[in-house]
């Protein structure tokens, strides 16, 4: 009853992301110095903090699951157990969770700093809305009694306030819409077929570049690990293709497999992936040793982690000037609207 309760604490309440990562250092370092698996998770337990998600991988290990569904029942990251399922086929446990620990704590640095980004942009958006409330139900009005005696000044009082009122009204349904897609999106994802989802994601600029960056950095990593325990081709797109929680690459591998059995090279079908890099190609069409594959799959991938990890540190770096030189913008669009009806009062007297 006790175990039940604290696996049912854990399923139930998000894991702390630095806790999550303390505990992947932790695990490698125990399993480099020669602990044996359930060893260093016992030795883990001393910790206080990871005593109840240690108990739940234990458990769940001794039951029979797999090292990636015992994380997934510890409630980790989605990011650690989809890349420790292809420890089932590669063998290397310490490896992979080395892997594990740096791209989560990539993870964690890019959140952190595109929290501190964002923060500021955020309170003068809000600050910004309240402001334009304020014009439009108060200086305009007050505005458009006092300039009466002008009716050039009076007309383009009411033409600032119709302006002002659009501007309000379009910042707020960009907001809310964006919200509520986010739900939406959410909520619906799971109904979706994979081809559908990506044609949703193709249809998102940005997005979609850096998704196929990401699925070709996965698909990269993964088939050079694959091949170093002797694999075949078809043997390795078939492990792929079972696992879930990289849709697109089970997709992708399942279709490879579809059509390696009629013959067609895995050169020829990566080309007609939206979601691959064409460098993908042109690795496999050079190669036809499995141990040069495999090593130049190995640092192809690293290549591309590095320029994951580049983009995403620009693409933070930019929110903040674009957002203050588009709120630098409405704020003289708003002056201008404020002074224009006097300059034209000016005109009269």
């Amino acid at each position: 009853m006790d175990s039940f309760l604290k696996r049912f604490s854990i399923r139930n309440r998000k894991l702390n992301s630095d806790l999550q990562l303390r505990f992947l250092r932790l695990l490698h370092r125990l399993l480099t110095n020669g602990y044996p698996l359930l060893e260093a998770l016992e030795t883990i337990k001393w910790d206080k903090e990871m005593d109840q998600t240690t108990e739940v991988i234990i458990t769940s290990l001794k039951e029979g699951s797999t090292i990636d569904i015992a994380f997934e029942k510890a409630a980790f990251h989605p990011t650690i157990t989809s890349y420790l399922y292809f420890v089932q086929g590669n063998g290397d446990l310490t490896g992979s969770i080395e892997k594990c620990a740096a791209m989560y704590n990539h993870r964690i640095k890019y959140i952190t700093k595109f929290q501190q980004v964002a923060r500021y942009p955020l309170i003068l958006f809000f600050a910004f809305m309240l402001l334009l409330y304020f014009i439009k139900t108060s200086i305009l009005p007050s505005f458009q009694d006092l300039f009466q005696t002008s009716a050039e000044a009076s007309m383009t009082v009411s033409l600032s306030i119709v302006i002002i009122e659009l501007l309000g009204n379009t910042l707020y349904f960009v907001f809310a819409g964006f919200v509520i897609a986010v739900v939406i999106w959410n909520l619906t994802k799971h109904r979706l077929s994979i081809e559908k989802q990506m044609k949703i994601y193709g249809a998102i600029p940005i997005y979609r570049r850096f998704l196929k960056l990401q699925t070709s950095f996965h698909f990269a990593a993964h088939f050079s690990s694959l091949l170093k325990t002797g694999m075949s081709f078809r043997e390795i797109l078939q492990h792929m293709s079972k696992q879930q929680k990289l849709p697109i690459i089970a997709y992708y591998a399942n279709r490879m497999t579809t059509e390696l059995s009629r013959g067609i090279h895995i050169e020829s079908l990566l080309t007609a992936f939206s979601f691959m890099e064409n460098q993908l190609t042109a690795i496999f069409r050079k190669n036809a040793d499995v141990h040069a594959l495999e090593k130049d799959l190995t640092i192809y991938s690293e290549l591309l982690m590095e320029e994951i990890q580049r983009k995403i540190l620009k693409s933070i770096t930019l929110i903040q000037p674009v957002f203050f030189l588009i709120l630098a913008s409405f704020i003289v669009f708003i002056y201008i609207t404020l002074m224009w009806p006097m300059f034209q009062l000016m005109k009269t007297i």
